[in-house]
């Protein structure tokens, strides 16, 4: 079958699923102040929902799978929902976004249920300033959970941060020292402007560029991109052996390599993190028999995928409480 390609030749090779919009935590760029159910809310996707989407996908060329959130560990059944994804033939990768409450406890458990790759957010390395951006004063436990997931045999962890100006923007060679030792995969991910958080991006707003500048004048190296890789700028050096990558949505020709599709915890596709709409999958997804149909309809609303986002608009699309996209 013929991989997902749109209208300007890129190719899709990676889904995003979200799996929960629950989070239980209050990041300031985020859910300051905490999750809130939307009335009318419709159920997550079952299990049998959830194989048939990956399913569908993976007819199509879908390599790696990202389960998201919300925060997906909240799921109850979320280690048959790696399973599930893990057992899908086609995809070689899976991965999770998690905000590691719960990595210390399920790290080899998740592991051995086929989970590849994690994403870990830590805004900070001081106790008492990761408490005030994320609301939860949990550090201790987190760094212990990634130290859990190296020993349950993943060859590297990924660790999410946003750096906010006047906030824990100084803590940029406190992270470096941090993973001089540790295969750690440290991403910056560049603040956006969303919308109801206009003040927010205003005051505290850090460009990636100016972090890029700085880390090409301390000799780190720009590393080629997968094409299933997320939409990092990734740098190494020589005397380092975790690596940098920087999140720069602002940047040009940011969209030029997209190569992700992503698919929310209530069954809708959106062709772009940014867009306004999504397009309903979940009414294909009630029988194994409908898969062709579902395909299709993925294809064809691939067609529709625009070039560029318009964040330079001040236009988040569907992001307005949503101030970061891990890779």
């Amino acid at each position: 079958m013929l991989p997902l390609e749109d209208g300007f030749s890129r190719r899709f090779y990676y889904l995003r699923l979200s799996v929960t919009d629950v989070c239980n935590f209050r990041c300031t760029y985020c859910l300051p102040d905490g999750y809130r159910p939307s009335d009318g809310r419709k159920s997550f996707l079952s299990l049998d929902e959830i194989r048939r989407i990956v399913s569908g996908f993976a007819a199509m060329g879908t390599r790696k799978v990202r389960l998201t959130g919300g925060e997906p560990s909240l799921r109850r059944d979320f280690t048959r929902i790696i399973e599930t994804v893990a057992n899908t033939p086609g995809i070689d990768k899976v991965a999770m976004t998690t905000n590691g409450y719960r990595l210390k406890e399920r790290a080899g458990e998740w592991r051995a249920a086929g989970l590849t790759a994690l994403n870990v957010s830590v805004d900070s390395l001081d106790p008492r300033q990761f408490h005030q951006i994320t609301g939860e004063n949990k550090l201790e436990e987190v760094m212990a959970g990634i130290e859990a997931a190296l020993e349950a045999g993943f060859p590297s962890v990924k660790v999410n941060a946003v750096l906010l100006r006047g906030l824990n923007d100084h803590q940029l060679d406190a992270f470096l020292a941090w993973i001089r030792d540790k295969p750690i995969d440290l991403r910056f991910i560049e603040l956006m402007q969303t919308g109801e958080m206009d003040s927010l991006f205003r005051d505290r707003h850090v460009s990636g560029e100016q972090i890029k500048a700085r880390l090409l004048t301390q000799g780190w190296l720009t590393q080629l991109r997968g094409v299933d890789d997320g939409p990092a700028q990734v740098f190494q050096h020589p005397a380092s052996r975790g690596r940098i990558g920087l999140i720069m949505p602002y940047s040009k020709d940011f969209c030029a390599g997209c190569n992700r599709l992503r698919v929310s915890s209530v069954g809708k596709l959106h062709l772009c993190l940014f867009g306004e709409q999504g397009v309903e999958l979940r009414d294909l997804l009630a029988g194994d028999e409908q898969q062709d149909a579902l395909i299709e309809r993925i294809r064809t609303a691939l067609l529709g995928k625009a070039a560029t986002h318009h964040l330079h608009e001040g236009n988040a699309g569907m992001t307005p409480h949503l101030a970061s996209i891990g890779g």
